[in-house]
């Protein structure tokens, strides 16, 4: 259909694949563009952008903020503060899970957005997987259960569990969306979905700290996927909008590179640390909330990183791994914003999963391929000019990833190439590292201050900040410091010294060495990924590579189709 003089109201307008869009429509002078996001900075923000750059032209920009998943009453307030309301929780399930009549969609903020602009397109930007999937009801249930075996079970947590479940929620939000889609007479909507996977499958090595693959991850998926098959049916119905669908199966990526506060759920990290000298002792149990020894620095966790929007904010090192061949790899927003104008201008871009759910996933790109190795360079300039280390913020997930890149930080710093390594007995570099941890106060601060734990060398005392990621504790005060569990919480996500650690780090990189050798030298056809070259012939030590590489080979987290 013709964008040209028509009405479009963006949902997730503020985010990175929405700017994108709002970009690419004013190639074709929309006569007006509604910016929608959750909160109201947002919105007019993301209009105050478009304004300044489009001040020549004749399309109006309009800011709208709320969450569209709650009533209007509640579109502004914190989503916690409503669950945990008794009134309001139980108005809620009702919202949900009650007949949908006129009082119920009068009600709701999304119906009166719609309704209030009547546009002849809605583009749909909002990751509702993510927004229903991660209410997270196997934390409530896990609450639940052990109330229950207790014996004192309440109505409260029963409730919580009925507010958390996915499909009632994301039928109740598509029946509210097609109602108001039919009042405007809107002729088009346009999802912009998620596999919740960035592409990857039920090996992907990215989780929550749950098992593998994460329970939460999968439900993303699974709510993702039931999305599609609604939209699939709204397609077929009768005297509805045309309905599209882009799904992007890569990490989309990015916003913007900076150095400065890293961020968890809008909150700045606190830097914390614990000397060696106070390390504690691993035995009796490991108690969740003993903060003994650890020292509040007053001080917040600055590094270099990258924002790619909803997706999260990355080190420079995290994003070498999840962008590496053969884990989630990238695709650019600008990407999806001209597949997704030229769907809408009736191009036939063979991406619209709605008409082909097999074949339409937008997966890595060339233009991906090509600007990560810009946005490395530029990550490593950055790097150097603040004199700083970009390796883990924990905010990609497992605490896997995290130990891994640290404990390869820690090798390059000390050996500095894969050679090097090798040639150093492993006693020695476990000696080495734990001086250079006793010695490096801000690298010592970073890992424990985003909840990693570290054994120390004798295997018999560890180093910790308040939040600890390993083990996974749901409603448990402690767990046992067993031999077995601290092996099995080494291997998740605790930083090992102990020297039989880094003979493993020895295995590995000899498989690494042994792969590239057998690829014969004068082959310089694109027959082989992982040659010499690629990895310097063993002369460095690259902590995004070599993880990349141990995710796809060791924990067989890679990639199939893209």
């Amino acid at each position: 259909m013709e964008i040209t003089g028509k009405k479009v109201l963006i949902l997730g307008g503020f985010g990175l694949v929405g700017s994108a869009i709002s970009h690419e429509l004013m190639k074709h002078s929309p006569s007006e563009i509604i910016i929608s996001s959750l909160r109201k900075y947002e919105a007019e923000d993301a209009v105050a952008e478009l304004e300044k750059s489009y001040s020549h032209t004749g399309t109006k920009f309009t800011a709208r903020w709320g969450n569209i998943f709650a009533r209007t009453e509640w579109k502004d307030t914190d989503w916690a503060n409503v669950i945990n309301d008794n009134h309001n929780r139980k108005e809620f399930i009702a919202d949900i899970f009650l007949d949908l009549d006129d009082a119920v969609l009068n009600r709701m903020f999304l119906y009166n957005l719609i309704t209030e602009f009547k546009p002849e397109i809605v583009i749909d930007c909002i990751n509702t997987a993510t927004g229903i999937a991660y209410l997270d009801i196997y934390s409530t249930t896990a609450k639940a259960l052990a109330q229950m075996k207790e014996g004192n079970a309440d109505i409260e947590i029963m409730e919580k569990i009925i507010a958390s479940t996915y499909i009632p929620q994301l039928i109740r939000h598509v029946q509210v969306l097609q109602k108001a889609l039919l009042e405007s007479n809107t002729k088009m909507y346009f999802k912009v979905g998620t596999a919740g996977t960035g592409g990857m499958g039920f090996n992907i090595p990215y989780t929550h700290s749950e098992e593998r693959p994460s329970r939460v991850l999968m439900s993303k998926t699974a709510v993702a996927g039931a999305q599609t098959l609604l939209l699939f049916i709204l397609a077929r119905t009768p005297n509805g909008p045309f309905v599209k669908e882009i799904k992007p199966t890569a990490a989309i990526a990015w916003k913007k590179i900076t150095y400065g506060e890293v961020k968890r759920r809008g909150q700045a990290i606190d830097l914390v640390d614990m000397k060696l000298e106070n390390a504690l002792n691993a035995s009796g149990d490991m108690v969740f909330n003993d903060f003994q020894n650890i020292e509040d620095l007053n001080d917040t966790f600055k590094a270099v990183f990258i924002d790619t929007g909803e997706n999260g904010t990355f080190s420079r090192a995290e994003f070498e791994t999840i962008s590496s061949l053969g884990q989630m790899e990238i695709v650019t927003p600008e990407e999806i914003a001209t597949y997704l104008v030229h769907e809408i201008n009736s191009g036939n871009t063979g991406r619209d999963v709605i008409n082909a759910l097999d074949a339409a996933t937008l997966g890595p790109t060339y233009r991906g391929g090509l600007l990560r190795s810009s946005a490395l360079e530029k990550l490593r300039k950055l790097e150097g000019s603040t004199n700083s280390e970009s390796i883990a913020f924990e905010l990609l997930g497992p605490p896997r990833l995290s130990k891994l890149l640290f404990e390869a930080n820690l090798i390059k710093k000390i050996t500095g190439s894969m050679h090097k390594f090798l040639e150093t007995s492993s006693a020695e570099i476990s000696r080495l590292t734990e001086e250079e941890l006793k010695n490096n106060e801000l690298l010592r601060s970073q890992m424990l201050s985003i909840g990693l734990v570290v054994l120390l060398s004798d295997g018999v005392k560890y180093i910790r900040g308040k939040e600890v990621k390993i083990p996974v504790h749901k409603a448990e005060l402690s767990l046992p410091l067993t031999k077995e569990n601290i092996d099995k919480w080494c291997y998740e996500g605790w930083i090992d010294l102990r020297p039989e650690n880094f003979d493993e780090w020895k295995r590995i990189i000899r498989a690494i060495i042994s792969q590239s050798e057998q690829y014969p030298l004068d082959d310089t056809s694109s027959r082989y990924t992982y040659t010499q070259d690629y990895w310097d012939n063993f002369e460095t030590f690259n902590e995004g590579k070599i993880v990349g590489w141990i995710f796809e080979y060791e924990d067989k987290g890679w990639r199939f189709k893209r």
